[in-house]
């Protein structure tokens, strides 16, 4: 048995679909398992430059069964989008399946998330694409799901049944409402389209433990914008996190035999909340680049510049905590080649003492985060696949995370494309 989850050990762009991508060479199936369009994983390969936002990074292998698993909420107009782009390059989407369980993302919560935060009213800065009332219809158990869209009888009446109380919401901000028709005339479009996709995922996935299939879970954005444990509010509506991969696929947690997370050479957030390590100064500004180069720190979704700062360990140590990483993957080195010095922030300080515990959010906005200054390498680690031969003070740099952290860090990330990889 096979069983990997790769998640994110920190805010979310950190890397993961070049590790996906990776990863997935050699894997039966790989499998999305929370999320929405919210955010993107970036690809790029010898097909060219992708933003994946619901398909999983795991497509380009041809062998491969792709999942769109049930924890997600998707917009089948962003999911059509996105497989018109990528079969538009010649890659064969014939392995991509849609779980039955998985949450139709409708029109009328993209309008909900933007009328919200253009009102101003518990503004956190979301990417307004929908994802929180689609995880408040999920609770509210008024949305309609992918294996629903065959039962014609069964979307009316669920429609009369829920739509009124859809569109007082939508009347509060002025808005444009739905009618029964219409949302019936989006779910015939839309079953058109995938019912040839539409699978029961629990039974998929059950069967590829059962004949012992390598299976890759693939998670979107990081720790700390977990719904549970994340700098709440300022967080996205489902759980980025290990275990929520064998909730959401129904398996037991034990079947998971190895979990990596991928952490950026540094730190980064896209959105509002605390960020003990943000850092305001042009040796930032040129790392951030112009957003004209794939690897620039701009958000996949979003195009919005990212914040940056200092590499965070109590943020690492966290992830670790929670998802009890086997290894990490460090991607993005190579952005911080040109530096003479660094900084890590090895601990946080809250009313003078040191924390060992992640503070809740009304507290990370007030620690001061305590700093280790490291020397730079001062030259290009592009190109590099063997990590003895990184420059000495880049594998100094690397052994301090490791351990400061306690986890092995065996690949490290030196440029944006698939191979850009050096291993251990």
């Amino acid at each position: 048995m096979s069983t990997t989850v790769i998640v994110g050990a920190q805010c979310g762009d950190e890397g993961k679909g070049k590790v996906v991508d990776y990863f997935s060479k050699d894997k039966d199936l790989v499998i999305r398992f929370q999320g929405g369009d919210n955010a993107g994983h970036t690809v790029a390969n010898e097909f060219g430059t992708f933003k994946l936002h619901l398909v999983p990074c795991g497509i380009f292998n041809s062998k491969a069964t792709c999942l769109v698993g049930t924890g997600m909420v998707v917009n089948p107009i962003e999911l059509k989008n996105e497989m018109d782009q990528i079969a538009a390059a010649g890659v064969p989407l014939d392995g991509l399946k849609i779980s039955s369980r998985a949450h139709i993302l409708m029109p009328y919560h993209r309008d909900l998330d933007s009328l919200k935060e253009q009102s101003g009213k518990a503004h956190i800065g979301t990417t307004k694409r929908g994802i929180g009332p689609a995880y408040a219809g999920k609770a509210s158990r008024i949305n309609i799901r992918f294996g629903d869209l065959a039962d014609k009888e069964y979307l009316r009446n669920h429609f009369e049944s829920v739509l009124e109380q859809i569109n007082s919401q939508l009347e509060y901000y002025n808005s444009k409402t739905y009618t029964v028709d219409e949302v019936m005339e989006y779910c015939k479009e839309w079953y058109d389209l995938f019912k040839d996709r539409i699978v029961d995922a629990f039974a998929l996935i059950q069967t590829a433990l059962k004949n012992n299939k390598k299976i890759l879970f693939e998670g979107q954005l990081g720790i700390m914008k977990d719904i549970d444990l994340g700098t709440y509010p300022y967080v996205t509506s489902s759980n980025p996190v290990a275990a929520y991969a064998a909730v959401s696929a129904g398996i037991p947690a034990r079947s998971i035999d190895r979990i990596i997370g991928v952490a950026k050479a540094f730190s980064s957030q896209v959105g509002d909340g605390p960020f003990p390590t943000e850092v305001f100064d042009e040796r930032f500004d040129t790392l951030r680049g112009t957003g004209a180069n794939i690897d620039d720190e701009f958000g996949a979704r979003t195009g919005r510049p990212r914040r940056l700062g200092w590499l965070d360990i109590p943020v690492l140590r966290f992830a670790n905590m929670v998802n009890g990483f086997d290894e990490l993957v460090l991607c993005k080195l190579d952005k911080l080649d040109e530096l003479d010095e660094l900084e890590i922030c090895v601990d946080y300080k809250l009313n003078g003492k040191i924390l060992e515990i992640m503070p809740e959010t009304k507290d990370l906005d007030k620690v001061e985060a305590v700093y280790e200054k490291v020397p730079g390498w001062k030259s290009s680690t592009k190109g590099i696949k063997k990590f003895e031969d990184l420059p000495q003070n880049a594998k100094n740099y690397i052994k301090r995370i490791e351990e400061l952290v306690g986890v092995p860090v065996n690949f490290v990330g030196v440029g944006p494309e698939r191979d850009d990889i050096a291993a251990r």
